[in-house]
This record gives C-alpha cells, structure tokens and sequence, in this order.
C-alpha cells in the first residue's frame, strides 16, 4: 500500500510540474489536455491514501508530501495569475468592440434614440 501511495504522490507531482510549466508560459492549450491526466492522478491519490496504513507511510513519505505541497502552492500562484491575465484580456475585447444602436422600434416606428453596446459572447477551450 505504501509503494502505491508513492508512486500516486510521484505521479501528481509529475503532472503538477507539467501544468505548472504551461502555466508560467500561459500555454492554454497544454493546460487544458493535463487536465484528464490531472484528475486522474488526484484521484489515483485520494484512493491510494485511503488504503495506506499506519504513521510509518507518513513519516517515509513526508519528503516527498513536501515537495507535492510546494508544488500544488505554484499551481495555484500560477492558474490566479493566468485567470487575471485571461480577465485583463477579456476586458480589452470588451472594450474594444464598437457601441453600435441596437436593431429595434420605439413608438411610431422609429429606432431607438439612445445607442446601447452589442452583445457578444466569447468562448475558448484551452
């Protein structure tokens, strides 16, 4: 059981250095295909730390749960920064669209006096 928790804990921190490495080059792509891989390395965790026993795995692997909190510490650094980037680019679109007068009739037929911006949507998958 201990082999399993170690090699889970070697396998998420593996693919934690991955994300991490995208995330600092804000490579959206590569982050989003580690996220399968992500999911299931954290699962394959949280099952193999239900089966471990005892306070010797504890001790044995308390390096190697360091360096996964450290590493988990940068992930999380690194995804706020990319969603304040990817917010901070969201509103320069925004901004830069044109205020157009939106299609539409007032009483009498005629289109609306005040000017309103356009709606719009914009959806990526990384």
């Amino acid at each position: 059981m201990t082999d399993d928790l170690a090699a889970a804990v070697t396998r998420l921190a593996a693919v934690l250095a991955q994300e991490n490495a995208a995330l600092a080059a804000l490579d959206l792509p590569a982050i989003g295909a580690l996220l399968p891989e992500k999911q299931a390395a954290t699962a394959a965790l949280t099952a193999a730390r239900a089966a471990a026993e005892g306070a010797r795995t504890a001790e044995r692997l308390r390096p190697d749960a360091a360096q996964l909190a450290a590493l988990a510490a940068e992930n999380r650094r690194l995804l706020e920064r990319a969603m304040t980037v990817q917010t901070r680019i969201m509103g320069l679109v925004a901004r830069a669209l044109p205020v157009t007068a939106a299609p539409g009739y007032r009483a009498g037929g005629a289109p609306p006096a005040t000017r309103s911006p356009i709606a719009f949507a914009l959806s990526a998958r990384a």
